[in-house]
């Protein structure tokens, strides 16, 4: 197999030894073990698996900086070893990935080696976990709905990834598991193919031994879509503040005037200010002012368009109260505008980073 191992692992147990014994059996000869900054008392078992087998090299993380950096680290040793291997199988050193699934993913990167592929398990069984089975679903909603991207499990962490991509995140943003959801967004971006391969899917002892944090990891996972909402609500702040403002400042012009100035204005500022927001922080794109400004506009007439059509049609048509219309039509625009914005306004270079 033209294939290298990589194991990342913080306070492995005994499963890590199961795990490489079962890789060596298997026929891999390359595995790579990244130990994430472990407890001392969890540091003898990666000893053990590199001094009982020779296919083994360990790299180790002084500290503990997330599986997202132990996988960069382990890419980039990879890649500066890389003995004619086509890629990367990555496996979770808790015993949940059989080895019948890593070589067949191992065999699937090798006939499809331009491909991201991934290891699907599948959470409609009864015995998984809810709590994986609700933010895998969730994710991969929102994955699809939001990104185009159609994948069953987002989360998973058997990845068989070539040499090529591997180069591609090097850089990545993304030091926990957040790092494993831009890799889906990289791929999409780069137009690299996702092939799922169905897994068993498996749980010990309701996957405790997992160190996903569900509060913190799904932050990080939806902390863009949230940044693009507070930029939202900054210009409406922004917005209404100048109206004011400009409203009281022009108190002595005819009525039609004032309003005009004031809300022409106002959303002349709050425009720049969002475009500005959502360039620089949200999407952290480089693409030239010249290139993407011209495009938010047509963007910003355009959904002002559609958002009157909507309400018009909403109370004309459905008798739906006008508020309520509007907050409706502005709803579904948000969402449609944030994926406009990403894939196509502040769509970054190959070289630049995800989210």
């Amino acid at each position: 197999m033209r294939v290298s191992i990589i194991v990342p692992s913080l306070n492995p147990d005994e499963k890590l030894l199961t795990v490489v014994s079962g890789l060596v059996k298997a026929g891999f000869q390359r595995i790579i073990l990244v130990d994430d900054g472990s407890k001392q008392e969890n540091k003898h078992y990666f000893n053990a698996a590199v001094t009982e087998n020779r296919q083994c090299v360990l790299l180790r993380h002084n500290k503990n900086l997330g599986k997202g950096r132990a996988l960069k680290t382990a890419l980039n040793y990879f890649l500066n070893n890389q003995n004619n291997d086509i890629g990367v199988i990555t496996v979770d050193g808790d015993n949940q990935h059989k080895v019948e699934d890593v070589l067949a993913c191992a065999e699937a990167l090798e006939q499809n080696p331009e491909s991201l592929v991934l290891g699907c398990r599948d959470f409609s069984l009864p015995d998984v976990p809810p709590r994986n089975a609700f933010g895998n679903k969730v994710t991969a909603w929102c994955f699809k709905a939001l990104c185009g991207i159609s994948v069953t499990d987002t989360q998973t962490g058997l990845r068989g990834i070539s040499a090529a991509f591997a180069y591609e995140i090097l850089d990545l943003s993304g030091e926990r598991f957040e790092y494993e959801t831009n890799m889906l967004m990289q791929a999409k971006r780069l137009d690299i193919a996702i092939l799922e391969v169905p897994i068993s899917t498996v749980y010990i002892n309701d996957n405790a031994t997992s160190h996903f944090n569900p509060l913190r990891d799904s932050f990080s996972i939806y902390h863009q879509i949230l940044k693009f909402l507070w930029s939202g609500i900054a210009s409406v702040g922004c917005d209404y503040s100048l109206f004011l403002l400009l409203n009281r400042l022009f108190a002595g012009q005819l009525l039609r005037h004032r309003l005009l100035i004031a809300t022409a204005g106002a959303r002349l500022c709050s425009s720049v200010l969002n475009y500005l927001l959502n360039k620089n922080y949200v999407f952290g794109s480089k693409t030239p002012v010249k290139t993407t400004m011209v495009k938010y506009y047509i963007l910003c007439i355009l959904q002002m368009m559609a958002s009157y059509g909507a309400v018009f049609l909403f109370t004309s048509v459905f008798y739906v109260p006008a508020a309520v219309s509007k907050l409706i039509a502005d709803s579904i625009l948000f969402f449609i505008s944030f994926k406009i914005q990403r894939e196509l306004i502040f769509n970054k270079t190959n070289k630049e980073q995800s989210f």
